[in-house]
């Protein structure tokens, strides 16, 4: 199997299985509803939705993901952190490209509506049905999602780092423990350098 850094990209059917899907869905659905903090902890925007980094369920969803995902990208990870969203009419992914924490990612369709809300890697749009997911580079291709038409829609971020890689370091993303914040200054430092290590190889 070709390494996902070939690959660039590559959509996975059957990622999460028909009990963790479930799971899931009930989860992200009760905790939206509930959700009326307005910080950026919970992540709640002027559309309501709700974004949370690093919640433990999910943490565990990354952790128990490893095999799988070395499998699929051909590569021996270390994980870093996950981020769930629910997004709401007129919600959207604005292009961009991440942090090395962010190396190898992937983005799991959970639930929704039933409308179409492709992921957008490098200008190609990629639709997906719940349970199934996207692999790709985050810290090579810009991504985004145009504007969500639909009422709700559930997805998590699962990112990992290739530990034979440069950022290799990110591993856990710097944090004591599994479900805790990062250090917002490191997160910067990490991004500085990204773009020193983007320049060095042009």
């Amino acid at each position: 199997m070709d390494s996902i850094k070939i690959l660039k990209y590559k959509k996975v059917k059957n990622f999460l299985t028909e009990e963790e899907r479930n799971l899931l869905l009930h989860y992200t659905r009760i905790f939206h509803r509930i959700n009326f903090k307005n910080d950026l902890v919970y992540g709640q925007t002027d559309f309501k939705e709700t974004s949370k980094y690093g919640d433990p369920i999910m943490e565990s969803l990354l952790i128990n993901k490893k095999d799988l995902m070395e499998k699929e990208t051909g590569l021996k990870l270390h994980p870093t952190y996950s981020f769930w969203r629910m997004y709401n009419m007129f919600s959207e992914l604005k292009p961009h490209i991440d942090r090395p924490s962010c190396e190898i990612s992937v983005s799991v369709h959970i639930g929704s509506d039933g409308t179409p809300y492709p992921l957008i890697i490098d200008g190609k749009k990629i639709l997906t049905e719940p349970g199934e997911a996207v692999i790709y580079l985050g810290t090579e291709f810009e991504h985004s999602r145009e504007e969500y038409l639909g009422d709700w829609y559930s997805q998590v971020f699962l990112h990992y780092v290739d530990a034979n890689g440069p950022w290799a370091y990110c591993a856990k993303d710097n944090r004591s423990m599994w479900a805790v914040d990062a250090d917002p200054n490191w997160i910067s430092e990490t991004k500085q350098q990204l773009e020193k290590y983007k320049e060095a190889k042009k």
